[in-house]
């Protein structure tokens, strides 16, 4: 018999080859190699609140979600989301038809963006974008489109060129795929933007997937304004929200959607084929945890604003510029007047050179000359910490 030969065609599909390994775990291996702390992937080293922690236990003991939960999320959860968007933004979602429990904000992308695309479909998305972006629309045949959120050094923030948007939209634009706040720049859009993108999306009749799962951490005045409030937008937007960043559960991977039922439903036939269902003992508790009053909101959010400045601070006395966000835990920086230009670089060396790990900007563009000379660092971590990193980081001007 003949030796069977493998195959000239590389075992990746095509679609995907240019995703390898992604950032965060060659960065945070490296932090763990170099027992460097890790600023680079956005996970909170506490744990949220005790009670959210505790119904959690319950359900477990109660013999709730042990088994398969219903495929679109349990009541209680489903139900749990509609009435937090009711209640901080007057959107009404029916829990049975308008609301889908996902494995976290990422299924949710992945989820929406196959449902809702057809191969060649145009994707306009802001870019920096989480990395995960680029992946789905890939994987759904789609082509991105990045518009480019340039740094404005004057007010401290990343702008968007609404001419630039709008001359990206074509006849093969499908989607508008939109996130606020804005990781990994801190941007929060304005309601002004937000309007100029819900008219641009009407007159084009495009689909909006909106990624807000940053939706509580908003600072200094700025307001978070769902794009399904705006006019003509509730009947053509996906919204994705999570559990994860509101409550410090990242671990747990409840996430979810809301939007007009056929849309819904379009997203469910797609997620059904992925993890079917997930976290079921953890949905009763998420349940219960979006049910928590204004205070926790208001303390979290002011908890993250005091670590965003001591971070920020300790940056700046590092030598970076600092584009301190307005809204989620990352702050952006730019390594220039520290007589760097190389982000990739910068941060494979930044854990020898002084313990600190950080995530360069340049992975979130396809335009990576755009992101060269940006970093990006997480807050969300204890006090002590941030304050080891800061004296760490300030080493880097001696």
């Amino acid at each position: 018999m003949a030796a069977m030969t493998s195959s000239a065609r590389p075992p990746l599909n095509r679609r995907l080859t240019e995703f390898g390994t992604t950032i965060f775990a060659e960065m945070s291996a490296l932090a763990a190699r170099t027992g460097s702390i890790n600023l680079g992937q956005g996970f909170p080293d506490t744990d949220g609140p005790e009670e959210i922690r505790e119904a959690a236990v319950r359900a477990l003991r109660d013999g709730r979600g042990n088994q398969y939960p219903p495929g679109p999320g349990v009541p209680e959860l489903r139900a749990a989301v509609a009435a937090h968007q009711r209640r901080r933004y007057g959107l009404d979602f029916d829990p049975d038809t308008e609301v889908l429990v996902t494995a976290g904000a990422t299924e949710a992308i992945a989820a929406s963006l196959l449902a809702l695309l057809e191969p060649g479909d145009e994707v306009v998305a802001l870019e920096p974008y989480y990395d995960s972006y680029a992946a789905c629309i890939a994987m759904a045949g789609g082509k991105r489109v990045p518009v480019t959120l340039r740094p404005d050094p004057e007010r401290a923030r990343f702008r968007l060129d609404l001419d630039e948007l709008r001359d990206a939209v074509t006849d093969r634009t499908r989607l508008l795929l939109v996130n606020t706040p804005h990781n990994p720049t801190g941007t929060v859009l304005t309601r002004e933007e937000l309007t100029a993108i819900a008219a641009l999306a009407v007159e084009r009749d495009l689909l909006v997937v909106t990624d807000e799962v940053y939706e509580h951490l908003v600072f200094d005045g700025a307001e978070h304004v769902p794009m399904a409030t705006l006019p003509g937008m509730r009947e053509r937007t996906v919204t994705i929200g999570s559990a994860g960043k509101t409550f410090s559960f990242t671990g747990w991977k409840v996430g979810w959607i809301t939007g007009p039922p056929g849309l819904v439903t379009a997203v469910r036939s797609a997620k059904q084929f992925l993890t079917y269902v997930a976290s079921g003992p953890f949905q009763y508790a998420v349940a219960e945890a979006l049910g928590m009053p204004d205070s926790y909101f208001d303390a979290f959010r002011a908890d993250m604003r005091t670590k965003r400045d001591l971070l920020a601070g300790g940056l700046e006395q590092a030598g970076f510029a600092v584009y301190r966000p307005a809204g989620t835990y990352f702050v952006t920086t730019d390594i220039r007047p520290l007589g760097e230009s190389d982000g990739f670089a910068f941060c494979r060396t930044l854990p020898e050179r002084c313990g600190v790990v950080a995530i360069p900007n340049a992975v979130f563009y396809d335009h990576r000359e755009e992101g060269a000379p940006f970093v990006r660092f997480a807050f969300c971590k204890r006090t002590d910490v941030l304050e080891e990193a800061a004296a760490r980081l300030k080493t880097l001007g001696g």
